[in-house]
């Protein structure tokens, strides 16, 4: 997934924050290897997609985003974040362990 920044203004900070995570975790966690789902359910007015990863800390955050164009630059723009529980991490490194086996 390409994308050249983020969209970040003080309504997406604030929601990602009430979670306990700042824009810097966040950012960090798509530097490195993250996982993107489509999320249909989020996506009426937009494409939302769904992504997991960990921040440079090594938590698991999970985070809901969109992509938007802005001056012919393409930006992640974060809708909502938070840290992952330990029962979601567990699902999601047995789910992709099963996948590597196959």
């Amino acid at each position: 997934m390409r994308f050249h920044g983020f969209d970040w203004d003080a309504g997406n900070r604030a929601k990602c924050e009430k979670h306990g995570l700042r824009a810097a975790e966040i950012e960090s966690m798509f530097a490195d290897a993250f996982a993107v789902f489509p999320d249909v359910t989020h996506s009426h007015a937009e494409t939302r997609l769904r992504a997991i990863g960990k921040s440079a800390g090594g938590r698991w955050i999970f985070c809901a985003f969109t992509l938007r164009e802005r001056d012919g630059a393409t930006l992640l723009r974060p809708i909502s974040a938070r840290y992952m529980h330990a029962r979601e991490v567990l699902h999601y490194e047995k789910e992709t362990a099963r996948s590597a086996n196959r």
